[in-house]
């Protein structure tokens, strides 16, 4: 049983910072200790929020979690609130990255992993569910794929309940005509990559017919591998598509119901990190739990991917420093700047960020928002960098190519062959993705509010300890992995999307 100890009220995250968090609502005068300090707040301050721990001239820079974070834009006393009112941002774009750095090894597991039920499938890649996947090539016929879905499921509720196969998903998107180059090209890797992840034990491609996002160039796509599992209908080239779209997804419904769950390794999984709706303490608590299990997963063999390439503009060089290699270094770096010269070409600041919600509770800067975000990653080592579309083929942490937006983000991750989302969140949302998708709140209030949306409180570990929540969020995840739904899945919240860069004709 979990010994449970009283939270403290305030949390410096670093010896050199120069604020500390409120773990809870602090008010005017009330007296805390931080570092063995005793010192007096000046002013209100919201939970997750802010105060200086030592005083700021015009120009000082504040720091939190060892990093810069801003500058301060007026003078700031000990015991004053640190936020949007007073610090600004440094970040300004383009940068050359320092590559005198020590290279991080891949490091190896120093005793058995933790197993979980899964599905080996024919290619060695494991899956943490057996689903039929309808992917439309266009989005004409996005509404006819959820409706061979709808039927299938319906029709196979016997098989769906009995655990023999895990459901039938069409994954609607308005894209896949009107698309050029390297736009189009994106789009159909996207798809791509979502037909091989290995939870789809049968995908149907459903096309239109006169799309340009053809079926025979998605197909050319499709790792080798994949191509099996893959049946293809055009529409205006069949009879009734309703019809003949139920008589493929039955053929792979009979496919995928010899599939059986066995004992897999940690190594096995394929886990994508991400964070949508942070606030003040998704830094403190859910986002280093995260990388806690990231560090494990990747010692392991295993592979967690990053994305969300804009939220860690400002803590880059931390994460750059742990390349395991030149090469890697290089990709990283060039990857980060490519999407800083993607918002300088359109007229914006590479800092534009962070979101309203964001900023309510108590993120103030893109590189607060940064700093908190990476942590995701825990310090694994960086050992791939993959394009947007792109699969992850090598064990240990890889850095994804896609923005921060949730959906187009979470549905990158999931292409990149991502059997499991861990998805921390400060202010909720219900929102899934096609991959099971673990929500994990930062406080306690979201996850006592939402428990339809919340699958773990990270807030735990303030209460309990980290050895406790770390032990207790791996069992949820094997849990999950072996097949309990989500509280997305079990309401049904399953979406994609698809980052469009270019011209619509």
């Amino acid at each position: 049983m979990s010994v449970v100890v009283a939270m403290p009220d305030v949390l410096r995250v670093h010896a050199m910072d120069s604020v500390a968090v409120a773990l809870r609502p602090l008010s005017r005068e009330a007296a805390v200790t931080v570092g063995g300090v005793a010192l007096a707040i000046m002013e209100d301050i919201p939970q997750g929020h802010k105060f200086a721990t030592r005083a700021h001239a015009v120009g000082d820079r504040v720091v939190k979690y060892g990093l810069p974070i801003g500058v301060a834009t007026q003078d700031i006393q000990v015991g004053e609130h640190v936020h949007v009112h007073n610090v600004k941002t440094a970040l300004d774009g383009e940068q050359v990255y320092s590559a005198e750095v020590a290279r991080g090894g891949l490091a190896t597991a120093t005793s058995a992993s933790r197993t979980w039920q899964g599905y080996r499938r024919p290619d060695g890649r494991a899956a943490t569910r057996n689903e039929i996947w309808i992917l439309p090539t266009v989005g004409c016929v996005g509404r006819t794929a959820e409706q061979v879905a709808r039927a299938a499921q319906a029709r196979h509720a016997a098989l769906i309940a009995e655990g023999r196969i895990d459901g039938v998903h069409a994954f609607n998107h308005p894209h896949g005509c009107s698309q050029l180059g390297d736009d189009l090209d994106a789009t159909r890797a996207l798809l791509a990559g979502l037909a091989a992840n290995p939870n789809a034990a049968g995908v149907l491609l459903l096309g239109l017919g006169c799309e340009s996002n053809q079926l025979s160039a998605l197909l050319a796509a499709l790792p080798q591998t994949a191509r099996s599992k893959v049946r293809t209908l055009s529409s205006q080239s069949a009879g009734d598509e309703l019809v003949e779209a139920a008589t493929l997804v039955d053929e792979l419904v009979e496919l995928a119901v010899s599939a059986q769950r066995e004992d897999l390794p940690l190594s096995a999984l394929i886990v994508g990190l991400k964070c949508g709706g942070s606030d003040g303490l998704s830094g403190l608590t859910a986002n280093p739990m995260l990388g806690r299990f990231s560090e494990r997963l990747a010692a392991s063999g295993g592979t967690p991917i990053l994305t969300e390439i804009p939220e860690i503009f400002g803590a880059e060089q931390a994460l750059l420093d742990r390349a395991v290699d030149a090469r890697t270094f290089a990709s990283a770096a060039a990857l980060v700047n490519r999407f800083k010269r993607y918002y300088l070409d359109q007229g914006l600041p590479v800092s534009e960020n962070p979101s309203p919600g964001n900023i309510a509770g108590g993120i103030t800067t893109l590189e607060e928002k940064s700093a908190g975000a990476v942590q995701k990653a825990g310090t694994a080592p960086l050992a791939s960098v993959l394009d947007y579309g792109g699969q992850a083929v090598e064990p240990g942490l890889a850095l994804l190519e896609a923005p921060g937006n949730d959906a187009v983000s979470s549905t990158a991750l999931a292409a990149a062959g991502a059997t499991l989302l861990l998805f921390t969140t400060g202010r909720g949302t219900p929102l899934g993705f096609p991959v099971p998708t673990v929500k994990v709140a930062s406080n306690r209030a979201l996850a006592l509010a939402k428990p339809h949306w919340i699958d773990f409180d990270a807030s735990r570990v303030l209460y309990e300890g980290e050895q406790a929540a770390d032990a207790a969020f791996l069992e949820t995840l094997v849990a999950i992995a072996s097949g309990r739904r989500t509280a997305a899945e079990r309401s049904d919240q399953r979406e994609m999307a698809i980052w469009k860069k270019g011209v619509t004709l």
